[in-house]
């Protein structure tokens, strides 16, 4: 039994809170322009595609990976045409990594298969559990950015 000033034990909450998550990104991932692209390189493609240029070290960073592995990522992607390497015009030593148009319609039609799979799957739940799906976003986006 909790008492007034004890937190409560929500651990059981929070590993099937967990999983969900996990199975239902898991599902989404899998709604894919191309199968044979990883995950990782996705997100490369998703960040330049929103945010624009970046160098590889803002790459690695933000992917939380090695320079070089985050080097190879992009090594594939520009053998595959997604991406581009520029030199910086104002600093010789860096090179900037920007996404080509064959790469943003990967990206464009990743997210649209996507959406359509969730779509198919919110059309087939009630209407009262759409909006606790709808509340429950807006509750998820506030955990993610503490």
């Amino acid at each position: 039994m909790d008492t007034p000033d004890a937190a409560p034990d929500l651990s059981r909450e929070a590993a099937e809170f967990r999983m969900a998550t996990f199975r239902l990104a898991r599902r989404l991932r899998s709604e894919r322009a191309i199968d044979r692209m990883s995950d990782g390189q996705f997100a490369v493609l998703a960040w330049l595609s929103v945010h624009g240029s970046n160098t590889l070290g803002e790459l690695a960073e933000r992917e939380r990976v090695s320079a070089p592995s985050m080097n190879r990522t992009v090594n594939c992607l520009e053998e595959s045409g997604y991406i581009t390497r520029t030199p910086d015009p104002d600093d010789r030593r860096k090179v900037n990594i920007g996404i080509t148009e064959t790469g943003r319609e990967v990206v464009d039609e990743t997210v649209r298969r996507r959406d359509s799979w969730l779509e198919k799957a919110l059309v087939s739940l009630a209407p009262e559990q759409r909006d606790v799906i709808t509340r429950a976003a807006a509750i998820m986006q506030q955990v993610a950015a503490q």
